[in-house]
C-alpha cells in the first residue's frame, strides 16, 4: 500500500527544500530572530560556523528546510531538527528543535508547510512520532493547539508546564491537525 504523503502547499508561492551550504547565512540571522522574538537575545550565539558544521558534517546529527521563494531568493522560513528514539515504540522520530518564518511570510501557510515537510519525512521513514515544544504565549501555536482540541481522536497528545506547550504526534495523525492537508504526488518537492 503506498504511503500517503502529506504536504501543505503555501498560500504563496514557495517551495520547500532541504538547506543548502548557501541557506546557512539567512537560517543563522533567522535563529537570532527567534531568540529575541522568544525574549531570549542574549542566549544565542549561534556562528555559521557551527550550523555549516552541524548540517553538512561527514554525518550530521541536525537536519534542516528551510522555505524559499520559488522564484529565487533568501529563505524565510526554516525548521532545524534531529532524530528521537522511544524505547518504548522501539522507533525513531523527529524531534523539532526550532521552527520559525520571517514576520513578511506569517499567515502565507510557510510554517505549517515546513511542518508537513516534517510527517511527510516521518511517514516516508516509518518514524513513530513528531515533536516539539512551543513557548505558552507565542500566537502561533494557536492554530495546531485549536485544531487538536480532541487530542485522543486525532493522536495528539498535549503536554504543559509553565513555561511550554509541547504536541507528541504520530505522524499519520497531523494530518488531522494540519488544517487543509492536501495529498500530493512527492516528485514535485524540491
Amino acid at each position: 500500500m503506498p504511503i500517503p504523503h502529506l504536504l501543505v502547499e503555501p498560500a504563496v508561492d514557495l517551495a520547500i527544500r532541504p538547506a543548502r551550504p548557501a541557506d546557512v547565512p539567512s537560517v543563522v540571522a533567522m535563529v537570532h530572530e527567534l531568540a529575541a522574538y522568544e525574549r531570549a537575545p542574549d542566549e544565542c550565539h549561534l556562528t555559521e560556523a557551527q550550523l555549516a558544521e552541524a548540517l553538512f558534517a561527514p554525518a550530521p546529527a541536525l537536519f534542516g528546510h528551510v522555505a524559499v521563494p520559488r522564484g529565487g531568493g533568501d529563505p524565510v522560513g526554516f525548521s532545524l531538527w534531529f532524530l528521537s528514539f522511544s524505547t518504548w515504540r522501539g522507533a525513531h522520530g523527529i524531534y523539532l528543535e526550532d521552527l520559525y518564518v520571517r514576520p513578511s511570510a506569517r499567515g502565507s501557510g510557510a510554517g505549517r508547510a515546513l511542518l508537513a515537510e516534517l510527517a511527510a519525512i516521518c511517514v516516508e521513514r516509518g518514524y513513530q512520532r513528531l515533536d516539539w515544544w512551543v513557548l505558552h504565549w507565542n500566537p502561533a501555536r494557536e492554530p495546531v493547539w485549536q485544531a487538536s482540541a480532541r487530542p485522543h481522536a486525532c493522536g495528539v497528545r498535549q503536554a504543559c508546564d509553565e513555561r511550554h506547550y509541547g504536541l507528541h504526534a504520530h505522524p499519520h495523525a497531523l494530518a488531522g491537525v494540519l488544517v487543509a492537508v492536501p495529498r500530493r504526488d512527492m516528485s514535485h518537492r524540491e
